[in-house]
């Protein structure tokens, strides 16, 4: 009985960390295509690429998951950059452009 209880509830776990995790990269790309649309980059193949992920603490002491994707954006030429978009949670940390004016930005 206790198994059974223990598998459903890891069973529970994973499906909700892969609901949140597919609704992270929803909300991670189309920052990604926001930002480009803005600074009139182009974002390249559509995709962005989630490259780590970690428990960090948010302000308020709670632990929550913080995962950092990658994905590629042209400014018009032909050479690809790479830029880097960090999720604590659902909430945008950090966005990195390097290569386009070195310009990082962290929202408040």
């Amino acid at each position: 009985m206790m198994e059974s209880i223990f598998l459903l509830a890891l069973l529970g776990f994973c499906a909700w960390f892969w609901f949140d995790t597919q609704h992270c990269q929803e909300s991670t790309k189309l920052i990604a295509k926001q930002v480009c649309v803005e600074l009139h980059l182009q974002l390249l193949d559509d995709t962005i690429a989630l490259v780590r992920m970690r428990l960090k603490r948010k302000k308020n002491g709670k632990l929550s998951v913080q995962r950092t994707y990658q994905f590629e954006f042209s400014d018009g030429g032909d050479k690809r950059l790479q830029g880097t978009i960090i999720m604590h949670g659902i909430s945008l940390e950090i966005l990195e452009l390097p290569g386009y004016m070195n310009r990082t930005i962290s929202p408040v």
